[in-house]
C-alpha cells in the first residue's frame, strides 16, 4: 500500500511525463542559496583565511567574480533550453552528440548524489555530536524523511529548503554580530598578500558550486526564460556578499592563526567574541546539512528525469507521479545512492570527486555556448561571446589545478 501510494495506485492510470510548473523567483533564488551556502561555510572560512589572512573576505568576493562567467553561460543556455536535464541539453545543442549528452547528464547526477552524500555523512556527524544514536540508523531517517519530502511536491521541497536556509542564514547573522560587536584582534601589518588573496579564492571557488543546480528545475518554474537567468544571477550575488560578510565577521574577531587550525571557525567565532558556547551552530549545521542534501536529492532526480527523453533504459525515469507531479522512481534511487554513499565512503573521497565532475562539466557547457553562439542561433537572453570563453579557461585552469594540487 505504501508503495502504490509513492508510485501511485494502478486504476489512477500511467504516469504522467510533465512536471508542474509551481516555481516563482523568491523561491528558485532562495533554493539556490541555500545550495550554496549549504554546509561549507561553517568549515571554509579558516581554510580560506589561512590562505589570505585578513584579507579573506576579498578571496571571497573574487571567487564570485571567477564563478561569475560560468554562471553567466548557464543563465543563457538556461533560456535556450529550459529542460530538467539542463547541461546535459546544453552539451547536446552544442556538439549535436547524444551519447556525450547522455555522459554530461549521468555526471551530473553522480556529481549530485555522491556531494548530497558527503553532507548527510557531514550532518550526520553534527547531529551525533548532540545525540547518541548509531550512524547507520541516522542515515537512514534522515535519507527516508529528504526523499520522502522529494516525492510528495517540488512547492513543498523547496519551501523546506527555505526554512532551512532562513534557520542557516538566521545563524550566520548572529555570528556577523558577534564577530562584528567584538574587540577587533591586533591585526600585523603587512603588504597586500596577492598570492594569498588568489590562492584563497581558488579554494573559495567550491563553495560556489550550486548555482548550476538552478537549471535543472527548468521545467517546473514559472516563465523559465525570464526567472532562470534571474535567479541565477541574484543567487550569486547574494551568495558572494554573504561569504563576504562572514569571513569579515570571523577575522575581525579570532586571530587568523587560530581561526585557520579550527575545525568549527565559526563555533570559535561565536565562543570568542561572546564568552559563550557555540554549540547552538553545530545544530544549525545540522539544518544546512538537510538543506543541501534535499536540494541535490531534488536536483539529480530531475537530471534523470530529463534524460528519460533519450529513450532506451533511461526512458523509465521519464515518469512523474500523477498525484505529486515529481519524479518518483528518480527520487527513490537517487536518494538511496546517497545514503548508501554515505554510509560506504569517506566525506574527503566524495568532495573530491563532486569538484572534479562538476569542474569539467563547466568546461562542456562553457564550450558548447561557444559552439552555438558562433553559429549565429539567437536566444532569449545573451551574454557576449568573452564570456564563455572566461568561464572555460577559469573553469578549465580550476580543474587542472585540482587534478595536479
Amino acid at each position: 500500500m505504501a508503495l502504490s501510494f509513492f508510485i501511485g495506485a494502478e486504476q489512477e492510470g500511467d504516469m504522467a511525463d510533465q512536471l508542474k510548473r509551481r516555481i516563482g523567483l523568491g523561491l528558485l533564488t532562495a533554493y539556490g542559496v541555500g545550495v550554496m551556502v549549504g554546509a561549507g561555510i561553517y568549515v571554509l572560512t579558516g581554510a580560506v583565511a589561512g590562505q589570505a589572512g585578513v584579507w579573506a573576505p576579498w578571496s571571497f568576493l573574487l571567487a564570485g567574480v571567477i564563478a561569475a562567467p560560468t554562471a553567466l553561460s548557464y543563465a543563457e543556455f538556461s533560456t535556450r533550453v529550459p529542460e530538467a536535464a539542463g547541461e546535459a541539453a546544453y552539451v547536446r545543442q552544442g556538439f549535436g552528440s547524444e551519447a556525450l549528452s547522455i555522459l554530461v547528464g549521468l555526471a551530473i547526477v553522480v556529481a549530485g548524489s555522491i556531494s548530497a552524500a558527503a553532507v548527510l555523512r557531514g550532518g550526520a556527524g553534527y547531529l551525533l555530536g548532540l545525540i547518541d544514536l548509531p550512524l547507520a540508523l541516522v542515515l537512514v531517517a534522515m535519507g527516508v524523511l529528504l526523499v520522502s519530502v522529494a516525492i510528495f511536491g517540488v512547492l513543498e521541497s523547496l519551501g523546506l529548503a527555505a526554512l532551512f536556509t532562513a534557520i542557516e542564514l538566521v545563524g550566520l547573522a548572529l555570528v556577523v554580530w558577534a564577530g562584528a560587536s567584538s574587540e577587533p584582534v591586533a591585526a600585523v601589518a603587512q603588504a597586500v598578500p596577492y598570492a594569498g588573496i588568489g590562492a584563497g579564492a581558488i579554494l573559495a571557488f567550491f563553495a560556489f558550486i550550486g548555482f548550476e543546480d538552478i537549471v535543472n528545475m527548468a521545467e517546473e518554474v514559472k516563465n523559465p526564460s525570464r526567472t532562470l537567468p534571474r535567479a541565477i544571477l541574484a543567487s550569486l550575488v547574494i551568495t558572494s556578499l554573504l561569504y563576504a560578510v562572514v569571513s569579515w565577521a570571523a577575522v575581525r574577531a579570532v586571530p587568523v592563526d587560530v581561526l585557520s587550525g579550527s575545525e568549527q571557525p565559526l563555533a570559535l567565532v561565536w565562543s570568542q567574541a561572546t564568552g559563550g558556547s557555540g554549540r547552538f551552530l553545530s545544530a544549525i549545521a545540522v539544518f544546512a546539512a538537510l538543506n543541501g542534501v534535499l536540494a541535490q536529492i531534488v536536483m539529480a532526480s530531475r537530471v534523470l528525469f530529463g534524460l528519460g527523453k533519450s529513450g532506451g533504459s533511461l526512458a523509465v525515469f521519464r515518469k512523474s507521479h500523477p498525484r505529486f507531479g515529481t519524479p518518483v522512481l528518480a527520487s527513490l534511487c537517487v536518494g538511496s545512492a546517497v545514503v548508501l554513499g554515505a554510509w560506504l565512503l569517506p566525506v574527503g573521497v566524495l568532495a573530491e570527486m563532486t569538484s572534479t565532475v562538476l569542474l569539467a562539466v563547466f568546461v562542456l557547457v562553457n564550450a558548447a555556448l561557444i559552439v552555438v553562439k558562433q553559429r549565429g542561433e539567437a536566444g532569449p537572453f545573451e551574454v557576449p561571446l568573452w564570456v564563455p570563453y572566461a568561464g572555460l579557461l577559469m573553469a578549465a585552469g580550476a580543474l587542472i589545478g585540482g587534478i595536479l594540487g
